[in-house]
């Protein structure tokens, strides 16, 4: 069976984790398939956003510690998870993360890499890594204080609490809340209509929204405008201006 299941909704690729007797928990060969995944949805003209889910009941709970328990410190260091997390995190379209249940250390920092996080009302986000004298490693620390500011980031990680979908939608980290078994189908219909408008705009905001995470304001600024200009070239541009002017569906070509 296979441990990521990929299904096709129009211009949607929806990746479903499929590691229930582990709760999701990402090993490397998971987040492999993630990466390999995310790296041919980028270069497929045909797909334009990606929706990233487990179940109803858990997102994923963690890393994948009996993978993690037989690497000592030569084998951490040389571990392929700090490049495979780099390729799922240059993926150029809309990531949306569908949420149930638990997203915790692993699981926590896939969501956040993503760019829109849909709940279930039963979603618990945390890094209990602390717990297990360890800490997060796959970029934890640095999203979740850019997300939900310093006081509930270092809670958060200090102490190894978890918060529930209410709090995350409070904090920034959760856009929407939806009942477990509505999350996935609320997701792909943002995906799809994130997917309605032009390929080329929806790459280059998503760039300019990272950047701002990453840059300095004034730097991020001159490159949001670049990008803009950058666009001023493209045909969808026209084609979206006049379909607005004539009042009518744009058809987007992606050039």
């Amino acid at each position: 069976m296979s441990e990521l299941i990929q299904t096709r909704h129009g211009r949607v690729l929806q990746l479903t984790l499929n590691r229930p007797a582990a709760r999701n928990a990402l090993n490397n060969d998971l987040l492999l398939q993630i990466a390999q995944a995310l790296e041919s949805a980028a270069t497929d003209s045909a797909v334009s956003a990606c929706v990233i889910y487990g179940n109803e009941r858990c997102f994923a709970a963690g890393a994948d510690l009996n993978e993690m328990a037989q690497k000592d410190l030569p084998a951490t260091l040389n571990d392929i998870r700090p490049q495979l997390w780099g390729r799922i995190n240059t993926f150029n379209k809309p990531l949306i993360a569908a949420v149930n249940g638990y997203a915790l250390g692993a699981g926590c920092e896939l969501a956040l890499l993503c760019d829109v996080v849909i709940a279930g009302d039963n979603a618990r986000f945390g890094l209990p890594e602390i717990t297990l004298g360890i800490m997060p490693g796959a970029g934890g620390t640095q999203r979740l204080i850019r997300c939900v500011g310093k006081s509930l980031a270092s809670k958060m990680i200090l102490s190894g609490e978890s918060i529930g979908a209410r709090e995350a939608r409070e904090a920034g980290l959760v856009s929407d809340i939806c009942p477990p078994a509505l999350t996935l189908e609320y997701a792909l219909g943002l995906a799809q209509k994130m997917a309605r408008h032009a390929p080329l705009a929806l790459q280059a905001a998503k760039q300019a929204l990272r950047q701002s995470q990453e840059m300095a304001l004034q730097a991020a600024l001159a490159q949001e405008r670049q990008l803009f200009a950058m666009l001023a070239a493209t045909d969808d541009r026209r084609e979206g201006i006049d379909a607005f002017l004539q009042k009518r569906t744009p058809d987007f070509k992606g050039r």
